[in-house]
């Protein structure tokens, strides 16, 4: 009999708040939802605060005099102080909700990158991002001139620093934008280290916390950042919703992205002021239900403690990493357990990644195949595509291990 490390929590507890787990996948075999990475599920505490939203005090926020609006106004920007306070940021004005992590990169690329960059400046980001980390700054190439140079990562999934610091001494970099947790390695990124590096070299430096801000304790004050962003639905809250932290002193200077209203102090025919920050980025009604569900959110994971989740991921990473390699045949992306956050990317001798997660499926296992919006990071690694097995705090050992037997039934099937 296998024996599994105890936990750090009550995971039967956890467990029963999340309602999507307790279903039957295909009406046949027990859902075993390992695609956290993608985006998390939600507990009860999340889905009813934004159920009592609607039903209760559903009116528009900032705008309006009556009860409802004011409700929904306090409601919405007490999820602003629960951020700073999740994050550690010096000023709720800090604070800028968006769309999601993409959205909080463009708004960076856009406005402070089209603003305070001229042609030749180099912005440097790393082999291992997300396309939301590579793309925007590609676009802001072709759109202003500026040079996008990349972090090469070492053979067992870590950047080489070496190659960090030598970049930074013979280039222009402008900014650095790397992300904190790699979507497809799970390496975790020294980037207070690397923001050290980057002030002294007179840059910036933008953390990608899309796949952090779920499983580690984040303190903006203690990385140094200039700018951090994250999305609400990779931490059991809802889509559409996500965070944009600046240092206030670089908002301030920064211009608006967006116009319309609630950014604007001021509208005449011939111009328009600005509001103060946040709201100078905050254009349009914003996703008020939304921000209520991610406030719950930010609630649920703070009850829990950050520390004991990423303990308790640690565990579980360690404990995976071992029954993988127990598999003949299969082979995992990235870095030792104690370097890197619960996701595990893999591939299966013989097998196409997209085969192996059909086939996993089929036994109740979600997991996600292809390049998981990481393509120059797979050309890195010599492979067109891997399956992802990502964990989150609802996890079980006992789950790691149906997905070590369903595996070896992937391998029977194939052969």
């Amino acid at each position: 009999m296998i024996t599994h490390p105890t936990y750090i929590y009550d995971i039967a507890a956890i467990r029963e708040d999340f309602p999507i787990l307790h279903q039957y996948h295909h009406d046949a075999v027990p859902l075993i939802y390992l695609d956290s990475a993608a985006s998390s599920q939600k507990p009860y505490q999340v889905i009813e605060a934004i159920q009592h939203y609607y039903q209760t005090y559903n009116a528009n926020v900032h705008r309006g005099i009556h009860k409802l609006s004011e409700e929904a106004t306090q409601a919405y920007e007490g999820v602003r102080k629960k951020v700073r306070n999740f994050i550690n940021a010096g000023s709720r004005r800090e604070i800028i909700f968006t769309r999601g992590t993409t959205e909080g990169t463009n708004l960076v690329a856009q406005t402070w990158g089209r603003n305070f960059l001229k042609p030749g400046d180099v912005i440097l980001s790393t082999v291992m991002e997300h396309h939301a980390n590579i793309v925007p700054w590609q676009l802001l190439s072709e759109q202003i001139g500026v040079k996008v140079m990349y972090i090469p990562i070492l053979p067992n999934g870590t950047l080489d620093l070496a190659a960090y610091e030598r970049i930074l001494r013979e280039n222009p970099v402008k900014l650095v934008t790397v992300a904190h947790v790699s979507n497809v390695l799970g390496t975790i990124n020294p980037v207070a280290d690397m923001a050290v590096k980057a002030h002294d070299a007179g840059a910036l430096i933008l953390v990608d916390a899309a796949q952090s801000a779920p499983h580690l304790p984040l303190d903006v004050q203690a990385i140094d950042a200039d700018f951090l962003v994250f999305s609400s639905h990779k931490m059991v809250g809802p889509t559409g919703i996500g965070v944009l932290y600046g240092k206030r002193d670089i908002l301030e200077k920064m211009p608006p992205w967006m116009g319309g209203g609630d950014m604007i102090a001021t509208v005449t025919l011939e111009g328009s002021t600005w509001n103060d920050l946040p709201y100078k980025f905050e254009a349009g009604t914003p996703s008020i239900a939304e921000a209520i569900g991610f406030g719950a959110a930010i609630d649920y994971l703070s009850a829990i403690g950050m520390d004991k989740i990423h303990a308790q991921e640690q565990q579980m990473t360690a404990y995976l990493l071992e029954r993988l390699s127990e598999v003949p045949g299969v082979t995992v992306f990235g870095p030792e357990a104690d370097k890197k956050s619960a996701v595990a990317a893999f591939v299966v001798e013989g097998a196409h990644a997209h085969d192996v997660a059909q086939l996993l499926d089929a036994e109740g296992i979600a997991v996600r195949a292809g390049h998981h919006c990481a393509m120059p990071l797979h050309t890195e690694l010599g492979v067109s595509a891997t399956s992802r097995a990502s964990f989150y705090l609802y996890n079980t050992y006992d789950e790691v291990d149906v997905l070590i037997e369903a595996l070896y039934t992937v391998q029977r099937t194939l052969r």
